[in-house]
């Protein structure tokens, strides 16, 4: 008997995804920062330091949907709690800008207003620029780690699991509210001043770090793309569609589950680091549940197990809210309810999935008046 062939690996991205993705590539690392740097601010082309700041805050958000779409899209985990990773990312990054902007030797400055004679233990690393990258991506690692192993462990999932999420979230928030945990309290860290030695109020490094966040966007959609393409990812989705006969064929879940689980907790910590030094502060309302039920719509909005659904989903409803809060501030959340009603019941795909929707539709309509015209009338052979 000849040897089953297997079926050859498919490209990571096509023609046409190589082509979006340098063109994504050229955008942010070469003609946004020529427009906003170069273009004098009278012309039309010119891109204000308002638009670049808004759109750097934006590809934060995009990593934290890609983040979810790994653990919900692809692995069937919805987390309504992962404004805790990206707010632990940003408080890693937080205490490492307080550090520089106090200078050599000095407390921070919410330090010195209560008092404190030295700085807490878990400060202790806060002065290192490689320490606080490494500590961006093992904080959020380690505490996901911890609980997604207790937390699968029991087999607990559905609508149980992202209760507890919610649960943990809002712990953690009330614990860093506390002036007491050296975490800044209600206030939280602000007055950043500089990076590594470097103004963080210049143009050059606002476009420096919009571009950092492009890049890791651009590279965290690739990490994505190449892992769910592969064994693994095949995996994960096996166990999103039918977990009981994924371990019947001798696959543990456990270890696949609280893989993907700590990998996108430490995207969120990621995105968390590029937000905190582009908007200037880092406060405990980061880790509100709203916000972390907010993360989950932008998956929703732009489309589940599509990668670049998310994407397209935070940019879409991000861009909303900035308009609709200063047009109707008080009509935001019921917009946002609204369009996650419409967006469960009509378009379950998200708008990734809304033009083959609108084609299906389209060609229903078609087929069903084609079936109607051929159908005789009662009585028209009487």
């Amino acid at each position: 008997m000849p040897p089953t062939a297997l079926p050859a690996p498919e490209p990571l991205l096509g023609a046409r995804g190589w082509a979006g993705f340098l063109a994504a590539l050229i955008v942010v690392c070469a003609v946004a920062p020529a427009l906003n740097l170069w273009v004098p601010e009278g012309s039309a082309l010119h891109l204000s330091d308002y638009l670049v700041g808004l759109l750097g805050k934006f590809m934060c958000y995009a990593i934290v949907a890609l983040a979810i779409d790994l653990i919900w899209g692809y692995t069937g985990i919805l987390s309504l709690g992962h404004g805790l990773f990206f707010a632990l990312g940003g408080y890693v990054m937080g205490m490492h800008l307080m550090r520089e902007a106090a200078g050599p030797g000095a407390l921070p400055a919410f330090m010195g207003f209560l008092d404190w004679k030295a700085l807490p233990w878990h400060w202790a690393l806060s002065g290192s620029f490689t320490a606080t990258v490494l500590l961006v991506f093992l904080v959020p690692g380690v505490i996901a780690g911890v609980f997604g192993y207790f937390a699968f462990r029991s087999r607990i999932k559905g609508v149980y699991f992202s209760i507890i999420t919610q649960a943990l979230t809002y712990a953690a928030m009330l614990l860093f509210f506390r002036n007491e945990t050296g975490f800044g309290g209600n206030n939280g860290f602000t007055g950043f001043t500089s990076l590594l030695g470097f103004s963080l109020n210049t143009p050059s490094m606002h476009v420096l770090l919009f571009a950092l966040s492009g890049l890791a966007l651009l590279g965290c959609f690739l990490f994505s793309r190449w892992l769910i393409r592969s064994k693994y990812g095949r995996v994960l989705q096996a166990v999103r569609d039918a977990e009981s006969r994924t371990m019947f064929c001798g696959y543990n879940p456990l270890p696949y589950k609280l893989s993907v689980w700590v990998i996108s907790a430490m995207m969120c910590g990621l995105a968390g680091a590029l937000y905190v030094p582009q908007v200037g502060i880092i406060n405990p309302g980061e880790m509100s549940v709203g916000n972390s039920i907010e993360m989950a719509v932008w998956t929703a909005v732009g489309g589940r197990a599509s990668l670049v659904g998310p994407i397209i989903g935070a940019f879409a409803v991000n861009g909303g809210k900035s308009w609709l809060t200063v047009a109707a501030p008080e009509s935001w959340l019921y917009v946002l309810g609204a369009l996650f009603i419409v967006v469960t019941l009509f378009m379950p795909g998200g708008l990734i999935r809304l033009p083959q929707q609108i084609r299906e539709w389209r060609e229903k309509r078609r087929a069903q008046s084609a079936s109607l015209k051929s159908t005789p009338v009662k009585g028209a052979l009487a």
